[in-house]
């Protein structure tokens, strides 16, 4: 007998309409789980039909899980549906099953389903937790009554409340772990992230399986929440909702990222608009920022009280540590709950002694729910106590777990409340393109970073930072200094000036002396500037390193922003960080320490005298005879010397000391000191346009420059040096990379190929969102020998073969170039010559085609 014929044109026609007429009432009630469930009621119906219509509905059961299950269907959702099996199916009725499935596809219901009997189930459960949760949230839609209870009472028999919270309890560690701990990455996934919609289905799941409750009503009437956390979650909840619903309504498709990409549209959703001081889109980003905090709030104080609950036949072990705290099954708990009401100190004093007991994982879960109620104790005459003061400052010069202490501080909403300047920035994005966090996790992952550099386990990863630090007095200052540096942004002018205004005033509250209070301002105001003269200036000059010099004035200065520069850059984005920016930060600290030492007996001769002598040596640790490279060297100046470092030197004469008269391109590559990217030497007759000409070369391939020194020797050859990063996750050996620089860049100089700007690369997505506006600056240098051409602009592939193809039109000569990329921005600095500087308008014209170039 075969099956009735589908209504599938009715239905599908059907379900577009009621989708199209559902989405457009939830854009103007703006209500997303009244439309989630009207959408899964939706589905029900449609799918009940079609399980009527192929004759299933008295011997199959087919039952919504996942989130269809719970009532929660986003647009774009899969629809979870478990086909239940008395037994196990004949060859009529897999048929009958795969017919109705492809009936559903159809349709337009894009179905993810599973087909089980119940002791089918019981062993996917066992084995697989996620199975085990979905089965948690179950709806019969069609089919027997009786089969479904049956599954009903056997997931009950075999459940156990135990293994499945500490399952799910590893399941969230997992995840979160995923996006390192942090929810305040800047493309946050709504559902996933920590914060997001899958932390509070954690939290009712195990209120499910603990038999407390499946929803904030339940939980709040066994005593698991209180009315007010409730409301909070509540809220919190709704907010994600609607993040994640419009999300799928933007994009058209299951999208639960908060990519750059859609965080105008969406914002324009909510009705926000950009003002002067934040765009649409980071009004946004900051109402999801504080919904994912408020989760995680309270999923630290749910989460332990389940565990209260769960363990409640566990024997307490409890000791004192003060009259007001104890230690409770290896929590820090409160004698009196009503302490923090009665003397608010005692909420920082909680910190200190969660720094000071490393063996403490945490607040008991009723403290932590009394500092949670007593933040507001946290008010204008609690921050003027110089009690407090000193609590503070007591916590950020304990030994150990300072960063700890900070975290939950920061997580329990006391460090906003404490320092108002820091709770301003929380949640704030930043829209340089290089930071991947929010200000305030920045400034947290700054301050771990200095601490990090004092802790003995990590001496191997920062080696000399942690010899810095161990001879540092006073470590706090460079901690209050990371707290402070960044803290103004998103006021409107120069976070780096504004910033020194909170951090005299704190430091003066705070008992801070002058001297100490000066250095934290000097601090935050000039936090960039050794970056930027490493990465932009030519720092094996000494006349740089001389000015450098006078500007910091003391080695101690030098030793507190040389740390704070590497923990700052370390904290913007896992990528920015590398190798060879360590080297030039650590090359400058260095230099500018020994004139620094060596006070008024500096003399720029013998520095140039030690530098040969020590080239000379490493030739001959590589068994170059003594004297063979005054054959090269003869053909040298001092400009030479003072722009090459000691290794390079030796490099250059080891290569070139048989053949400084060649008439043919030489090209040597060799890998970096720093072991990232590759070294490159050029040495040839020098002829026009060298310098557009290698970055052709470089532009049509994957490796790109990061930094050039050129120079012409007293002969007339072009001694240039490029140093080349290779692409990232390139399976290619070294060697062989090598291997092609050496030849192919050979052969390309030989022919002297037409200089061609290389095809424009595709524009970084953020670009398209986040655009950069392009600037460009020449100016004379101070001492009006050379000219610096300064550029600001979003990268992309080839840019600097375009630049360097502009400055060939104009017959102006590079002398040394400084790559800096920071994600997708670009700053780069190029020392000049060429009499078209010296003309005001052709230098304009420059300028203006330099513009065009840039803008992408």
């Amino acid at each position: 007998m075969n099956a009735p014929a589908l209504p599938f044109p009715e239905l599908r026609d059907e379900l577009i309409a009621h989708r199209a007429a559902l989405w457009a009432h939830y854009r103007d009630a703006r209500q997303p789980f009244p439309a989630l469930a009207a959408h899964a009621g939706l589905i029900d119906g449609i799918i009940a039909r079609v399980w009527q219509a192929q004759g299933l509905e008295a011997e199959v059961a087919v039952i919504a899980v996942g989130g269809y299950g719970r009532g929660e269907l986003y647009p774009h959702s899969d629809i979870d549906l478990l086909i239940l099996l008395p037994d196990e199916p004949v060859a009529a009725l897999e048929s009958r099953l795969e017919d109705t499935i492809s009936a559903f596809w159809d349709l337009g219901l894009e179905v993810g389903h599973s087909v089980r009997t119940i002791d089918q189930c019981l062993e996917e459960a066992d084995r697989d937790v996620t199975v085990e949760t979905t089965l948690l949230e179950q709806r019969l839609i069609a089919g027997p009554d009786a089969l479904h209870a049956r599954l009903l009472a056997a997931l009950e028999r075999r459940l156990d409340p135990v293994a499945f919270f500490e399952a799910k309890l590893l399941e969230q560690q997992q995840r979160h772990n995923k996006s390192f701990g942090v929810a305040n990455n800047l493309e946050p996934n709504v559902k996933e992230s920590p914060g997001g919609l899958r932390d509070i289905q954690t939290i009712l799941w195990i209120g499910h399986a603990l038999g407390l409750g499946d929803n904030w009503n339940a939980l709040a009437k066994r005593a698991i929440l209180t009315r007010a956390e409730s409301r909070l979650i509540r809220h919190a909840e709704r907010q994600l909702a609607r993040i994640r619903l419009d999300l799928h309504l933007i994009a058209n498709r299951r999208e639960d990222r908060l990519v750059f990409d859609l965080q105008q549209q969406a914002a324009a959703e909510w009705g926000l608009v950009d003002t002067p001081a934040q765009r649409a889109s980071e009004q946004l980003m900051q109402i999801y920022y504080r919904a994912a905090r408020t989760i995680i709030q309270l999923n630290g104080i749910l989460l332990p009280n389940f565990r209260t609950r769960l363990y409640s036949q566990t024997p307490y072990l409890s000791r004192p540590v003060n009259e007001r705290f104890k230690a409770v099954n290896d929590m820090l708990a409160l004698r009196d709950f009503d302490e923090f009401e009665h003397n608010p100190s005692a909420i920082l004093e909680a910190f200190i002694l969660l720094a000071r007991n490393p063996e403490l994982t945490g607040l008991a879960p009723r403290t932590l729910r009394a500092l949670w109620h007593a933040r507001g104790r946290i008010n204008d005459r609690f921050r003027r106590d110089p009690a407090n003061h000193a609590l503070f400052m007591t916590l950020l010069r304990e030994p150990s777990g300072v960063t700890r202490a900070l975290r939950r501080m920061h997580l329990y909403g006391v460090l906003g409340r404490y320092i108002p300047a820091f709770g301003r920035i929380t949640g704030q994005m930043q829209h340089d393109l290089f930071h991947v966090y929010t200000v305030d996790e920045h400034i947290l992952m700054v301050v771990r970073n200095l601490r990090r550099f004092a802790v003995p386990a990590f001496n191997h990863e920062y080696p000399l930072q942690s010899q810095i630090i161990s001879k540092f007095d006073q470590p706090d200052l460079l901690y209050l200094a990371g707290l402070f540096h960044d803290i103004a942004k998103g006021r409107g002018g120069d976070h780096s000036q504004l910033g020194t205004a909170d951090a005299r005033e704190f430091c003066t509250e705070h008992g801070l002396d002058d001297e100490q209070t000066a250095l934290v301002v000097w601090l935050v105001r000039e936090h960039l500037t050794m970056s930027a003269v490493a990465q932009k200036e030519d720092i094996y000059d000494p006349d740089t390193v001389v000015r450098f010099a006078a500007f910091v004035g003391t080695p101690r200065r030098l030793a507190a922003l040389y740390l704070l520069t590497v923990a700052d850059i370390r904290g913007t984005s896992p990528k920015v960080w590398n190798a060879w920016k360590a080297k030039l930060l650590e090359d400058l600290y260095h230099a500018t320490l020994r004139i620094l030492r060596s006070a008024d007996d500096f003399d720029v001769r013998t520095l140039l005298g030690e530098r040969m002598d020590e080239a000379r040596a490493l030739l001959r640790l590589a068994a170059v005879p003594e004297g063979v490279e005054e054959k090269l060297w003869r053909h040298l100046d001092d400009v030479y010397f003072m722009r090459h470092e000691p290794r390079d030197i030796a490099w250059h004469a080891r290569v070139l000391n048989r053949i400084t008269d060649t008439r043919e391109p030489v090209v040597r590559a060799r890998l970096s000191t720093s072991r990232e990217g590759i070294k490159v030497l050029v040495y040839l007759p020098d002829q026009p346009d060298l310098f557009a000409r290698i970055c052709s070369f470089f532009g049509n391939t994957t490796y790109s420059i990061a930094d050039a020194k050129v120079y012409t020797t007293t002969n007339g050859y072009a001694l240039d040096t490029f140093h080349v990063f290779v692409p990232e996750h390139c399976d290619e050996a070294y060697r062989d990379m090598i291997n092609f620089i050496e030849f192919e860049l050979a052969a390309t100089l030989a022919r002297q190929d037409a200089i061609c700007p290389p095809r424009t690369g595709r524009i970084d997505r953020h670009l398209k969102f986040f655009p950069i506006t392009p600037q460009v600056s020449i100016r004379s240098d101070d001492r009006n020998d050379f000219h610096v051409l300064s550029i600001v602009a979003g990268d992309r592939r080839g840019l600097l073969a375009n630049i360097a193809c502009v400055l060939a039109h104009y017959q102006i000569a590079v002398h040394s170039a400084k790559i800096m990329t920071l994600g997708s921005r670009v700053e780069d600095s190029f020392l000049l010559t060429g009499a078209a500087l010296k003309d005001p308008r052709t230098s304009l014209a420059i300028e203006g085609e330099l513009l065009d170039i840039l803008q992408v």
